[in-house]
């Protein structure tokens, strides 16, 4: 019975592990079968992709050039490492000598250093919040990647798209280990569009020159719009932002601590008191609303009071003295500040700040660089908004003579001048140059080249002997000037400036200088104005 039973276990036994034998089998069969079948496919590409790497090439940006074919942005070859991460990805290692597993890329270098800085901008990696942006200008061009580069600041960033070409690409078989083991393709990347500008390299050269060591910003353009020159004092080397050697230097650290701020474009956005360069537009509104005319004659009487105020001319507050009966030509020549105050009264802050919108001083020129600001214009309306005050009389007297809470750019400034050089346009001011495309953002002002006449006179009798323009007094070819001295809040430190522009028959340059409480226009802005003029006509 025993032995019955002993047989019939070890039967049963048999063939459960045969059935479990042969159900093994089977599952085995049916997970081959899965993977090489079914999913066959699914796993070969996977396979391929551990295998393969797209490596992303970026594209060299395009080059900057000045009106004359120098190069202001250009760029040099840089060689990378791969370093082929486990997730499938890799990173970038910059080394001195190319190598069987480097790629070459293209680093921004700017030859003039901090002497085009606040024009040509700089370049920085994309930043984390930026990354899938796509720019609307060229979707064509896709997202911003990772490890890429983009524009910050002047044209870099106002035609990053241009400049940004189109990328490239590399694909690379590795080993099981994630060694580099050959290129299997390659897409080349296609360098970024090129950019002509207005810029006049030995001009820009002069001009920082000319300002070294003081605190500014020096403007010139031509009639049409055309920017000469720009440069913002002190000025940083945009190189420190590209070279990832310097990225944390002391170097940097220094720029970005700098309590004159030199990443601060004062051009384009620094707001200061005009002076007595903003005396050209109440001149222009007195004529035009027909307050005054050529006939029209002040007797400065050195100091007018209103109540317990007094305000005072230049002239008899340094020297005492008076400047007897005078016009407009006259008064402009030898900037009055009396004879603007009865002027300013004359015209009303309404027509006044009416007149300064004309001029397009409350909005932003149109520049094509990132940054600019709006100037600001004062009236009764803005006062009680902003400050809860009334506006009085004394206030109207501030802003006819470029003082009070009146602030302009130094771009602004000059934008005033070109008016009266252009006789009677304001044209939106450029820097990237197009070929056979003129400048069609002028418009006129409709003021009647009469007034203009006048206006212009009394700017040319301000560089002549008599005026206050002193250090033109002995010039050619003849230019138009006016000096200005502006009060800061600074006891004792004004602002000089001093904006003209020349051949004052035919002109050629709009040229503006301002040195930041640097003290009197005619003696400190004049002469740095002189050196630059002196080179631009020297050098025809």
């Amino acid at each position: 019975m025993r032995s019955l039973t002993s047989s019939y276990e070890q039967s049963w036994l048999s063939w459960f592990l045969r059935g479990i034998l042969i159900l093994g089998t089977l599952v085995l069969f049916a997970r081959l079968f899965e993977l090489q079948v079914i999913k066959g496919n699914y796993y070969r590409d996977l396979s391929d992709g551990n295998r393969v790497r797209r490596v992303t090439i970026n594209a060299p940006r395009g080059k900057i050039f000045a009106r004359g074919g120098e190069v202001l942005v250009d760029n040099r070859p840089v060689y990378f490492k791969l370093v082929l991460t486990g997730d499938g990805g890799y990173q970038k290692i910059e080394v001195e000598e190319s190598g069987l597993d480097t790629i070459i890329e293209y680093k921004r270098f700017y030859p003039l250093g901090a002497d085009l800085a606040h024009v040509t901008g700089f370049v920085g990696y994309v930043a984390e919040s930026e990354l899938s942006r796509v720019e609307p200008k060229c979707p064509e061009k896709g997202a911003l990647k990772l490890n890429s580069w983009v524009g910050r600041n002047g044209l870099e960033e106002t035609y990053n798209c241009g400049l940004r070409g189109f990328d490239g690409e590399e694909l690379i078989e590795v080993d099981t280990h994630g060694n580099k083991v050959r290129v299997l393709g390659r897409k080349p990347a296609r360098t970024g569009e090129d950019i002509r500008t207005t810029i006049d390299y030995g001009l820009q050269k002069k001009a920082v020159d000319a300002i070294k060591g003081k605190i500014g910003a020096i403007v010139a353009t031509d009639i049409k719009g055309e920017v000469l020159a720009l440069y913002s004092s002190p000025s940083f080397d945009p190189n420190l932002f590209v070279d990832s050697n310097l990225a944390y230097s002391s170097r940097l650290e220094n720029v970005l601590n700098d309590s004159n701020h030199p990443l601060f474009n004062r051009a384009i956005a620094g707001l200061y008191h005009p002076g007595s360069t903003f005396k050209i537009v109440t001149s222009i509104a007195a004529l035009s609303e027909g307050k005054i005319d050529e006939k029209f004659i002040f007797d400065d009487p050195g100091v007018i009071s209103i109540n317990d105020f007094e305000f005072a001319n230049w002239y008899f507050t340094q020297y005492g003295g008076l400047e007897g009966e005078l016009g407009v030509v006259r008064a402009i020549a030898r900037s009055t500040d009396t004879f603007f105050y009865k002027v300013g009264e004359l015209v009303g802050i309404k027509s006044l700040a009416s007149w300064s919108r004309k001029f397009g001083l409350e909005d932003k020129s149109g520049i094509d660089l990132a940054g600019e600001v709006t100037g600001l214009v004062p009236d009764p309306e803005w006062k009680g908004r902003v400050k809860g005050e009334k506006w009085f009389l004394g206030n109207t007297y501030h802003v006819a003579i470029g003082q009070g809470d009146l602030a302009l750019t130094p771009l602004s400034v000059n934008q005033i001048s070109s008016v009266v050089a252009s006789y009677g346009k304001v044209c939106r001011p450029f820097i990237a140059r197009r070929e056979n495309e003129v400048n069609k953002s002028c418009r006129e002002l409709g003021i009647s080249t009469k007034n203009i006449s006048l206006v212009k006179q009394g700017m040319v009798e301000a560089c002549e002997t008599g005026g206050t323009g002193y250090p033109f007094f002995d010039y050619n070819p003849k230019v138009a000037c006016k000096t200005g001295t502006a009060e800061t809040i600074e006891m004792g430190k004004t602002h000089a400036w001093f904006t003209v522009f020349a051949p004052s028959d035919d002109p050629e340059i709009i040229l503006t200088v301002l040195v930041e409480k640097g003290g009197e226009g005619s003696s400190v802005a004049a002469p740095i104005a002189r050196e630059i003029l002196e080179f631009y006509f020297q050098r025809k």
